[in-house]
């Protein structure tokens, strides 16, 4: 693995002299309060200012405090001209432009693209506050009201549109964020590293249009590769036409797992040339037209995602061209233990008084303990902007945040409401060895099979627990974050202590489907293992003297699946006694592999060509909610809707008022006219990207 000067050795900006600021400031009268006469960096977000390790804004803000810098925050500013933009003045380096802690589009639109009702992440759980598209929308604005002052993008909105991507809610592929909002610089994925980098080298006066050599960050630039660089088309490492067989890069190391049927690799060049060797990608005026060439352009995409081999991406857009560096290098657990021990209040500010801020109610009293994922779900964006690789806190680092917890949370009882992350028990777990890890090419540590190279002793994880457990003034410890339960399967011990000491009456989990054709487009295991888990989950929780429940969770609409698959899964709900009230639809987010799959009817988990395997893809809202009521066939609601489609699929036997039969032959009064997918819209403030001149917001389906 590359190597980085560590977070914190920085010599600070001149500015430290200020010393820590008790809430970063959101207004020009607290800016006055510190003595400052300007801002170095104003970080515009989409969410409300939380001052607390779990948001986005708090973490980077604080980071960037501690490096000197005067960070101001320009919170949910309104988009309908440039006045709310010049509120904290003119800054000294940048604007720091993100859309929040969640995608605008996923934070407004529900998978069947109506206004959702509330936002989480604002004041009183507030609907639109934000725009549509935001990052956009906020680098426009930011532009407008001071010319000259460059803009960096970030945040996971921007992480997941950093090349051409497919987008849902307009059924296009789109070009990428770079071009649409005339940023200097994109910064991806959880991007300490760069950001700090580039304000220092900011702050000693080099021009931004200059810094190009930062891990994690993309621009436009002309003129193709530099002369010392090696640029390989990818149509050439992975050509998407006949099958031929590819060298395999586990060959590399003998001691490497040797890759399962349908894993993609590429053709490997010598370590050596992989600083200097950039990929391109097919442009955005081949994968909007071709989506064999859209499903390639994944397929490469993901394969370049590993810090330890991962090439520099470049695609055209027109006469100019995207250019990706490689990820950034994860951070070292000292790293990320004084990141989350910075000086956060732990709370929102105080500027919103008693008002409701649904996320933070959420996590107020949990506490993060790792970061990344190697699961791999090809629905899933975590991979995309956090990584595979799993960057741990250690342990006495959490065990002073739970204190921390204890006396500064607001309303603390003695409940820790989870300690987790992407994954509930992914910590300390990780390649044997890192010059295989840092070789593996490899989309998931746990598919088709759970590799012989990760460790997966949940030891030290059962250790933390119990420490925790043992922290003066703490009752209970729950683990709310989804549980990995075919890594929790290697070891008894650690379901024995999940579910003895941390389930709060249920355990949600998220098996996703029964099937083998969507688990396969999931990259999930089999359901037989769920099966094998609650049948320990079950007895633990016996020996416990306790009854508890799992709650599992499904996908409707996932790109490989059929409606016989969905009747299957009905079928074995009804089985188990399960009613689902919780239920989901599949929502195709940029740079997800399903989403390829979605847009194209390909698999770019295996190597792609106009004849490769083809996908079953739900499209039409008819089908979606067709999907969805499946998963709740004991809704009356929905029995017209099944009734109907199991008379199409010749299925009349499942139709009756007995055990055996899935809908009743009979409708309740007054049931039956809204089935999944026609619930009411919900009215509020929808608005539409703000473009110069622009002074109202207006209503209107999403674009």
């Amino acid at each position: 693995m590359h190597s980085a000067p560590d977070l914190f050795s920085y010599r600070k900006h001149w500015a430290h002299k200020f010393g820590t600021a008790p809430e970063l400031p959101i207004s020009r009268a607290e800016m006055d309060l510190l003595g400052w006469d300007s801002c170095d960096i104003v970080i515009v977000t989409g969410d409300a200012y939380v001052d607390h390790p779990s948001f986005g804004m708090a973490i980077i803000g604080r980071l960037l405090e501690a490096q000197g810098f005067r960070v101001g925050l320009l919170v949910q500013p309104d988009w309908t001209s440039a006045d709310d933009f010049r509120r904290l003045g003119r800054p000294n380096l940048f604007f720091g432009i993100t859309a929040g802690n969640m995608d605008s589009m996923v934070n407004r639109y529900t998978a069947d693209r109506r206004a959702r009702s509330d936002d989480a992440y604002t004041p009183n759980a507030e609907p639109g506050r934000r725009p549509d598209r935001s990052v956009t929308v906020y680098a426009q604005r930011a532009r407008e009201a001071y010319k000259g002052v460059p803009i960096v993008i970030g945040g996971i909105e921007a992480s997941l549109r950093r090349i051409a991507h497919f987008d849902y809610w307009s059924e296009t592929v789109r070009r990428s964020v770079l071009v649409d909002s005339k940023a200097d610089l994109l910064l991806y994925g959880n991007a300490e590293r760069a950001i700090v980098e580039l304000s220092h080298r900011l702050a000693r006066g080099e021009p931004i249009e200059t810094i190009r050599d930062l891990r994690g960050t993309a621009f436009m630039h002309r003129g193709g590769a530099p002369e010392d660089w090696t640029e390989l088309d990818s149509t050439q490492l992975d050509t998407p036409g006949p099958l031929k067989l590819h060298n395999d890069p586990y060959e590399d190391d003998p001691r490497c797992e040797q890759r399962a049927e349908g894993v993609p690799v590429v053709v490997p060049t010598p370590r050596a040339e992989r600083d200097r060797t950039v990929i391109r990608l097919p442009s955005f005026e081949q994968v909007r037209d071709d989506p064999v060439l859209y499903a390639h352009a994944s397929r490469v995409f993901h394969l370049e995602t590993n810090p330890g081999n991962a090439r520099a991406l470049v695609q055209a857009h027109g006469e100019r061209e995207v250019w990706l560096n490689p990820p950034p290098i994860p951070l070292t657990s000292s790293e990320l233990d004084r990141l989350h021990e910075l000086p956060f209040t732990r709370r929102p500010h105080s500027s919103y008084g008693e008002a409701r801020l649904p996320a933070w109610e959420m996590i107020r009293h949990s506490v993060i303990i790792l970061r990344g994922c190697f699961g791999g779900c090809t629905f899933c964006s975590i991979t995309e902007h956090e990584g595979r690789i799993i960057q741990n806190r250690s342990e006495d680092s959490i065990l002073r945040e739970i204190g921390e917890v204890r006396d500064r949370a607001p309303g603390f009882t003695g409940t820790i409401s989870d300690l987790g992350g992407p994954s509930a028990n992914m910590w300390r777990l990780g390649c044997r060895d890192p010059r295989i890890e840092a070789a593996c090419r490899k989309l998931s540590c746990v598919y088709p099979d759970i590799c012989r190279n990760l460790n997966t002793d949940h030891g030290p994880l059962i250790q933390l627990y119990r420490k925790a457990r043992a922290v003066p003034g703490i009752k209970r410890v729950l683990i709310a974050s989804g549980l990995r339960y075919d890594l929790a399967m290697r070891s008894p011990a650690y379901i024995r202590e999940l579910v003895t000491h941390h389930v709060g009456g249920y355990l949600k989990i998220a098996p996703e489907h029964t099937e083998s054709g969507p688990l396969s487009k999931m990259m999930k295991p089999g359901i037989g293992i769920f099966d094998r888990f609650k049948e320990l989950f079950d007895r633990y929780s016996r020996e416990a003297g306790k009854e508890q429940y799992l709650i599992p969770y499904f996908i409707a609409g996932h790109p490989g699946t059929t409606d016989v698959d969905m009747l299957n899964l009905a079928v074995w709900l009804k089985r188990h006694k399960l009613r689902l009230d919780q239920v989901q639809s599949f929502l195709p987010t940029p740079l997800a592999i399903a989403t390829a799959m979605y847009h194209t009817g390909r698999n770019p988990l295996k190597r792609v060509s106009p004849n490769s395997e083809s996908v079953p893809v739900v499209r039409g809202m008819r089908q979606r909610r067709l999907q969805k009521a499946f998963l709740r066939y004991h809704d009356p609601e929905n029995w017209p809707l099944l009734r109907q489609a199991l008379k199409d699929m010749g299925r009349s036997d499942l139709i009756g008022n007995g055990k055996r039969h899935l809908v009743p032959s009979f409708q309740p009064p007054g049931t039956g006219g809204v089935p999944e997918g026609r619930r009411a819209p919900v009215k509020t403030r929808q608005t539409t990207p703000a473009r110069p001149g622009r002074s109202k917001p207006t209503r209107r389906r999403p674009v």
